[in-house]
This record gives structure tokens, C-alpha cells and sequence, in this order.
């Protein structure tokens, strides 16, 4: 028996508290490999822990193994969830390890299931490594599509740190990806279980797939041209605003004009300002008002955007057909052209559980859990991916925040668009909603038409 083996046999025989922390810090380092961390050889560490603490588990154990290890990955990958309660602190922070906690432990249940399936074939070797790498890849699709879906920080993801490889991507997807990052991470597993010849051979191949996509991707970014075809001179906002300052009404017409000043500012590499410029970008919910129903603002950007120059901008919008209370939210993404008109406009529709929607309202609003972003009304979901076409610019994606994690759901099905737009910003904090009201949160000042 080899040092490795002696490992192996040791981690299998843990158990209680031992057994329990060890497979939560490895999970824990696994998520590590995630951006914005991408520490990603940690994970040819965490996945062989793994392995030898499954062992020859019974199932029951082995679930439980899996869960462990999707727990420590999941708390560790969904940390960001837990900067929205301290928004609010003083309404939200004691629904942060519920809610972390408790979608976590959701996530992981997939992970304890591909556990479970792996040791109910009670393989040894290499063939336990793809019996492990298989499952795990299938309860991360079902994790993506189940329950309306959340694949958020899918092993596969792990390929974003690690330079050219990342072009796999574009031939094999995140269901491939996935699989593929765990069979590779779990091959130096292999030593603690006395492989034969056959299995290092099998192995050494297996492996060699790294370098040889690394190699393919560096040439298809050599190959990459280095401008569109037709170039969109494009200028993206972005204030340095907390959120806490963000949502309070006295602040509306500070923070709107500053994102004129910085629409319009000229810098050294753009001396002309906002001049000569096809699109400016701002981001999602940018004004703590509902821009569409304001003519004064609307006159004000109208005044500000240069003929040919049109504005992206994240924006909350209300439905037009219910009045007071049922007037829907959406969290949308309006485009304006050079007059401010309305011209184009995307509704966010994959909703963020837990943030812009409650799961099992009925059940947890009496218990006092409420969704982190609160809206007069309610939030509501769009129909589907759709792309948007502004003046003289060819079809362009959007997506929303927590919409770019869907890879089976990113673009219109009816038209392959030529361009994509992000849009992201934290939350509303609900100590802010209240004054959500059309006239409430657009202070007065002289109207400015364009001339």
C-alpha cells in the first residue's frame, strides 16, 4: 500500500464532525475556482478528497458525502447573495443565513443525488471517476432547468481562469464543460486506488484533452478579429453610488444628473464628449424613478443625446393598462433614440428567487420572510429572450443581471442577434420603495428641449 492509498483508506474511515468539516472546506476550496476567486487548481485537490471520503460508502452515506460537499461549494459560491441583506440590514440581515444557507443546501442536494447514483455502482478506479464526472454533469442540468433553475456557478464555469481553454465553450457548452472539469479534476484520485496499467494509460489520455483544447483555443483567439465588421463607437456609464444613497428621493436629481454629466463628458481619448458616439450605455434600474412617465426627464435626455446617438439604459417600468396597486413592475431595459423616444424595450423575465420574487410565498411571508427587492405592486416576469434594434444599429441581445447564467436560454429563437448588451446593479433596498411614485421621485427644475 502506497502513502496515497493509506490517505484514501483514512478519509473513507472518517466520520462524525471530522468527516463533515473536511468535505465542507473541500467543497468550500472546489468553489474557490470560481470567479471572481479563479483559484482554479484547487479544485485537483478538493475533487480527490472527495473521492477517497466517498469511498465505499453505503448510499445513505454517500448522500450525505455529496450533500457535504455541495454545501461547502454552494455557501462559498453564493456568498454575493448575502452583500443584498446588508442593503437593508436592519429589515433583511436575519434572513442572510436562512436564505444563503437554505439555497445552498438546496443546490447541494443535486450533488448528494450524483453521489448516490455513483456509489449504487459500486465501480473502483478510473470507471468510479467517469461514474462520478457523468452524474454530476446530469444533476447539473437538471440543477439549471428544475424548479425554474439555477445554474449559477456550474463547475464548468472554472474554465473563465483558466486562460485560452475557455474557447471550449464554444464546441462543447456548459452540459459538456461540466462534466469534463470534474473528470479532470478527479483523475489525481486515481493514485489512491492502486490503478492498473490500462487506467494510467486511460488517464494520461483523458488528461491530455486539457492542453490539446488550451492549444485549440489560443488558435481560434489568434484567428479572432480584432473589430466588427461595423463598428458601434459605444460609451458606458457607471456611477460610484451605494445603494443606500441611491434610493432615497431627495437624491433623484443629483444622481440623474450626474449621469448626464458623465453621458457627456469629455475625455482625452474622446475630446468631443458625447458627440460622434453611436450608443451610451447606462445600467440596470440607473434612476430611482420611472423615466418612461416622466416627459421632464424625457425632455432632458432629448436635449442631452446628439442626432444619431441613442441610450441603453436599465430602467423600472410600469404596465399601462392597470392603474394604482396592480400596476405591474418590470425590470426592463429601455432604448431611446435621439429624440428620447421610446423605441425598443426588453423585460427582464428570468426573475431572481429570493431577490425579485418569493418561492412559496404562501408558505414564507407569513413567517415573516419577505424578497429583497420591493416594488409597488409586483414584480413581473417578460415573455422570453427577444433582441432590440435601435436606429442604425444592427439587432442587439440583453441580458439582465441574473439572466446570463441560463446557457440554454440566452437569445431570441427567432433571430441570431449581432450584438449583446449586460445590464447589472445591486438591488432596492425595501426601506426605499415606498416612495416609488411618479411624481415623488422626480424633483422640479426648468424643462430643456432640444434645440
Amino acid at each position: 500500500m502506497n502513502r496515497f492509498e493509506a490517505i484514501a483508506g483514512t478519509l473513507a474511515g472518517l466520520g462524525g464532525w471530522r468527516r463533515a468539516g473536511l468535505l465542507l472546506v473541500a467543497g468550500a476550496l472546489a468553489g474557490l475556482a470560481m470567479p471572481p476567486f479563479y483559484f482554479w487548481p484547487l479544485l485537483f485537490i478538493a475533487f480527490p478528497v472527495f473521492i477517497w471520503t466517498l469511498g465505499d460508502a453505503p448510499l445513505r452515506r454517500a448522500f450525505a458525502t455529496g450533500w457535504l460537499f455541495g454545501l461547502g461549494y454552494f455557501v462559498a459560491c453564493f456568498y454575493w447573495i448575502g452583500i443584498a441583506f446588508l442593503v437593508d440590514a436592519a429589515t433583511y440581515l436575519w434572513m442572510m443565513p436562512f436564505m444563503v444557507g437554505g439555497l445552498a443546501g438546496g443546490m447541494a442536494i443535486y450533488w448528494g443525488l450524483a453521489a448516490l447514483a455513483t456509489a449504487a455502482l459500486r465501480q473502483n478506479g478510473l470507471a468510479r471517476l467517469i461514474a462520478l464526472a457523468m452524474f454530476l454533469g446530469i444533476a447539473e442540468w437538471l440543477r439549471g432547468h428544475l424548479l425554474t433553475g439555477f445554474p449559477w456557478t456550474a463547475p464548468g464555469l472554472a474554465v473563465t481562469g483558466m486562460g485560452a481553454l475557455a474557447q471550449a465553450g464554444a464546441l462543447l457548452g456548459m452540459p459538456a464543460l461540466t462534466p469534463l472539469i470534474a473528470l479532470w479534476a478527479s483523475l489525481p484520485a486515481l493514485i489512491g486506488f492502486r490503478p492498473r496499467r490500462g487506467e494510467i494509460v486511460a488517464a494520461a489520455l483523458l488528461l491530455a484533452l486539457l492542453p490539446a483544447f488550451w492549444l485549440w483555443g489560443a488558435y481560434r483567439l489568434s484567428q479572432a478579429e480584432t473589430a466588427p465588421a461595423q463598428p458601434v463607437s459605444v460609451r458606458i456609464v457607471q456611477p460610484n453610488i451605494s445603494q443606500d444613497d441611491k434610493w432615497r428621493g431627495d437624491n433623484a436629481r443629483p444622481i440623474f444628473d450626474k449621469m448626464k454629466f458623465m453621458s457627456q463628458q469629455a475625455t482625452a481619448a474622446r475630446p468631443d464628449g458625447i458627440n460622434g458616439i453611436g450608443v451610451v450605455i447606462w445600467p440596470e434600474s440607473a434612476l430611482s424613478f420611472f423615466i418612461d412617465e416622466s416627459g421632464q426627464g424625457l425632455s432632458e435626455l432629448a436635449a442631452l443625446l446628439p442626432d444619431g446617438t441613442s441610450l441603453v439604459l436599465g430602467a423600472l417600468r410600469r404596465d399601462g393598462e392597470a392603474t394604482g396597486s396592480e400596476r405591474r413592475v418590470h425590470n426592463s431595459v429601455l432604448g431611446l433614440d435621439s429624440d428620447a423616444n421610446v423605441v425598443a424595450r426588453y423585460d427582464k423575465w428570468r426573475l431572481v428567487p429570493g431577490g425579485e420574487f418569493l418561492p412559496f410565498e404562501s408558505i414564507l411571508e407569513p413567517l415573516g420572510f419577505r424578497k429583497v427587492v420591493t416594488v409597488p405592486g409586483s414584480f413581473a416576469a417578460g415573455p422570453g429572450p427577444r433582441n432590440i434594434t435601435l436606429p442604425g444599429l444592427p439587432a442587439a441581445a440583453v441580458l439582465i443581471c441574473y439572466e446570463a447564467i441560463f446557457p440554454h436560454r440566452l437569445i431570441d429563437p427567432a433571430e441570431r442577434p449581432s450584438r449583446a448588451c449586460l445590464c447589472c446593479a445591486p438591488p432596492i433596498p425595501a426601506s426605499r420603495r415606498s416612495s416609488m411614485r411618479r411624481d415623488a421621485w422626480w424633483p422640479s427644475s426648468a424643462s430643456a428641449r432640444k434645440a
